[in-house]
């Protein structure tokens, strides 16, 4: 008995003349279509991201520019910083999940993008607290406005590192 050629079993795939997957079945093509896509954040990228994180925190926190800045920027405009951080994290997180992958999930990027920068924040909180450029016990709005502009360049830092595969 000769197999013919291109046919396959019921529920295997088979490649068709597009190059795509066929199913013989149409449940197992619902099912792998209806199935999640969720990207992969464990401890390598977490792992990554710290790397990311102090590759650009050390260089920008240990200079007085930035130390001035945080003394003579308003508020507002700090927050301006906070918010084109997370944007820009945000952007690039939605352009390495949302890459040739048919089911995206809003959760995924949202806890990539927090995950991020936090640990960004927490890195430039430890590093300018261990150089005393962070005063959180007496001048905390400070404190918070020289991590935030630290935070900015790292966060972008880290995403980017914890994105690698």
């Amino acid at each position: 008995m000769q197999k013919k050629k291109g046919v396959a079993p019921k529920g295997v795939p088979t490649r068709g003349k597009k190059k795509r997957l066929v199913y013989k079945k149409p449940e197992v093509a619902f099912e792998k279509m209806m199935e999640p896509v969720k990207s992969r954040f464990g401890l390598k990228n977490i792992l990554q991201a710290i790397v990311g994180a102090i590759l650009l925190a050390i260089p920008i926190g240990f200079t007085e520019e930035t130390w001035r800045l945080g003394e003579s920027l308003p508020m507002s405009n700090i927050i301006m910083i906070l918010f084109f951080s997370l944007f820009f994290i945000t952007l690039f997180a939605y352009r390495n999940l949302s890459k040739h992958k048919p089911g995206f999930y809003w959760y995924d990027l949202t806890k990539r993008v927090i995950t991020m920068y936090i640990i960004s924040f927490v890195i430039v909180t430890l590093l300018l607290w261990i150089i005393q450029r962070a005063p959180w016990g007496t001048d905390w709005v400070l404190a918070l406005k020289r991590t935030i502009i630290v935070a900015f360049p790292s966060s972008l830092s880290a995403t980017i590192a914890g994105n690698l595969k």
